[in-house]
C-alpha cells in the first residue's frame, strides 16, 4: 500500500464521513496475473493503522457481501450476457495468436493495435451455444463506430471522445472473470456507489466505463481522478526506482515502511491530505478537522511533487501534540526492540525533555535510550574538553563530582547554579565544562538539557558515571 492508494482511500472516507454516507471496502482481485499473497491484509493493516475505517468490506461483511471480486464471478458473468442481449457485447472466439498475429500486422502498417471486429456480428444465440459447448471466449463491448461520447470529470469538466478512437475492450476473460472495467461498474451500481474516487491513470478509460453505464441504462456516479504524484524534484512522475532511492535516505512512499520509519499516522495523513486539496500547505489538521473541512470540489487535477521535507515537518508537529501518555506509549516499543528494559515512570519523566526534538518516533533512540542503560561508555576522545587537554579537563570534572556529591539531590534547581559558577571561577565556556559531563553522564555528545537529564538519571549513578569519566582522562594523561 502507497501513498497513493492511501490517498484515494482517504478522500472518499472524509466525503463519506462529512455526508453521512458509507466507506466501502472492496478488494478488486480479478488480475489475478498481478495478485500478491498477503497484499489484502497489509491493505487492510495500513488502512487501520491511518485510522481509514471502512464501514462495510471482506472480514466486516455488509448487505453488499461478497466484497472481493473473485467471490462475485457470477454476478459478472450475468452481466457480460446481459450486455451481449442487449445487443452492447458479444463474445469473441479469436485464439491469442491470431490476434497477436492481427497486432503484429497493424503495428507493422503503422495503425493503432485493436481488436479486428472478427467475431461482432456473430448471432448472439449461436454465440451462446458455442460458449456453453465449452469452447474458449471472451466477451467484448460492442463500441459504436459512429458518434462520440461525452464524459465528465468533477475536477477537469467535460471531454468529447470520438466513438472510432475506442477499442472493443474485453469485459469478461477466458479464465471467467472480469476486466475492471465491467467489475467495477457492476459493483458501482450494485453497491449504490456515488462517488468513484480514483488515480487518474483511470482517466483514459473513463468513455468506456460511461458507454457501459449507458449501455445498462444506470445512474452514472460521479467521477473524480486525481492528480498525479511527480517525484521530489517535481521533474516527471513518481517511480520505483526514486522509490527505491527514497528509502536510503530514509523515506518512503509505502505506508509499511512509513510506519516502521517511525511515523506517526497523523503525520503523514496530513501530508497526504494537502497533495491535491486546494487548501493551504501548511495546515495542520487532525482527522476530524480534515472531515470537518473535506469538499470533493475543492480538489485540484494539478500534479504534486512529494515533499519528504513537508511529511517530515507535520509529523514532528503532530508528535508535540500528541498527550504525554500516548507519546510514551508510541515510544516505548522503539526502546523495547533494543533490548533496553523500560520504566515507564522514568519514560513518563523523559517525555518532556525530548518531545520538542522528535521528528520521527524511533529519533527517541539517539535522544534517550541511554537513560534506560546501566553504564553508558564515552569516547574519550570526546570526553576532553575544547581546546583543554586530558589532564586539565579531569581537573574540571573533579571539581564538578565535589559540586554534585556535596549536593542533597541532583535536581536543575540544585545543581545549575554551582556549576555555572565553576565555570565562571574557571573562566571557561559553559560548553567547555558542560560538555565533559554531558559525555560523561550521557555516552554522547547531544542529549536533552543537561541538569534535567541528571535528575532523572539519578545522584548515585551520575556521580558513578562522572567517577568513570575522570578514570579515563587521568589514564590519557
Amino acid at each position: 500500500m502507497h501513498l497513493g492508494s492511501a490517498r484515494s482511500a482517504l478522500y472518499p472516507f472524509l466525503l463519506a464521513r462529512r455526508s453521512g454516507g458509507t466507506f466501502i471496502l472492496r478488494i478488486e482481485d480479478t488480475d489475478q496475473k498481478r495478485f500478491v499473497p498477503n497484499s489484502e491484509q497489509e491493505l487492510i493493516d495500513g488502512l487501520h493503522w491511518l485510522g481509514i475505517n471502512y464501514d462495510e468490506g471482506p472480514d466486516l461483511g455488509g448487505p453488499c457481501s461478497p466484497y472481493r471480486q473473485t467471490e462475485r464471478r457470477a454476478i459478472y458473468q450475468e452481466y457480460a450476457w446481459k450486455l451481449v442481449e442487449l445487443g452492447h457485447a458479444f463474445p469473441c472466439f479469436c485464439s491469442p495468436e491470431r490476434l497477436d498475429k492481427v497486432r503484429h500486422e497493424q503495428m507493422k502498417n503503422k495503425q493503432n493495435p485493436r481488436y479486428d471486429g472478427t467475431c461482432r456480428n456473430l448471432d448472439p444465440v449461436d454465440g451462446r451455444r458455442r460458449a456453453d459447448s465449452g469452447e474458449k471466449y471472451v466477451i467484448r463491448f460492442k463500441m459504436p463506430k459512429e458518434g462520440s461520447i461525452t464524459t465528465t470529470d468533477l475536477l477537469r469538466g467535460s471531454s468529447t471522445t470520438e466513438n472510432s478512437a475506442l477499442d472493443d475492450s474485453v469485459l469478461l476473460k477466458s479464465d471467467g472473470l472480469p476486466t475492471y472495467h465491467l467489475a467495477a461498474m457492476v459493483d458501482d451500481h450494485l453497491m449504490e456507489i456515488t462517488h468513484v474516487i480514483r488515480g487518474s491513470e483511470w482517466l483514459p478509460s473513463l468513455p468506456l466505463h460511461t458507454h457501459i453505464l449507458r449501455a445498462f441504462g444506470w445512474q452514472e456516479p460521479q467521477f473524480v481522478h486525481l492528480s498525479v504524484f511527480l517525484k521530489p524534484s517535481g521533474k516527471g512522475k513518481m517511480s520505483k526506482r526514486e522509490a527505491a532511492e527514497a528509502i536510503k535516505d530514509g523515506y518512503s512512499i509505502f505506508v509499511s515502511d512509513m510506519q516502521d520509519l517511525g511515523y506517526t499516522p497523523e503525520g503523514v495523513l496530513n501530508w497526504i491530505v494537502l497533495m491535491g486539496w486546494g487548501v493551504p500547505e501548511d495546515d495542520v489538521m487532525t482527522l476530524d478537522d480534515m472531515i470537518a473541512r473535506f469538499d470533493v470540489n475543492n480538489l485540484t487535477p494539478s500534479p504534486a511533487a512529494i515533499n519528504f521535507a513537508k511529511l517530515d515537518h507535520f509529523n514532528a508537529t503532530h508528535i508535540r501534540l500528541l498527550p504525554a501518555d500516548d507519546l510514551a506509549a508510541r515510544i516505548k516499543p522503539y526502546f523495547l526492540r533494543e533490548g533496553l528494559t523500560v520504566d515507564d515512570d522514568r519514560l513518563m519523566k523523559i517525555i518532556p525533555l525530548i518531545r520538542e526534538r522528535l521528528v520521527t518516533l524511533d529519533d527517541c533512540l539517539p535522544f534517550a535510550a541511554w537513560f534506560f542503560k546501566e553504564t553508558v561508555d564515552p569516547d574519550p576522545a570526546n570526553l576532553v574538553g575544547k581546546n583543554l587537554t586530558p589532564a586539565r579537563s579531569a581537573d574540571i570534572a573533579r571539581q564538578a563530582y565535589k559540586i554534585l556529591e556535596a549536593l542533597p539531590e541532583i535536581s536543575p534547581a540544585t545543581a545549575e547554579p554551582p556549576l555555572r559558577l565553576l565555570v565562571e571561577q574557571l573562566g571557561l565556556s559553559p560548553n567547555q565544562v558542560f560538555g565533559i559531563l554531558r559525555l560523561a553522564v550521557t555516552g554522547q555528545t547531544v542529549s536533552p538539557p543537561l541538569f534535567e537529564s541528571m535528575a532523572i538519571v539519578g545522584k548515585e549513578k551520575v556521580l558513578e558515571r562522572v567517577r568513570k569519566a575522570i578514570e579515563i582522562l587521568e589514564k590519557m594523561g
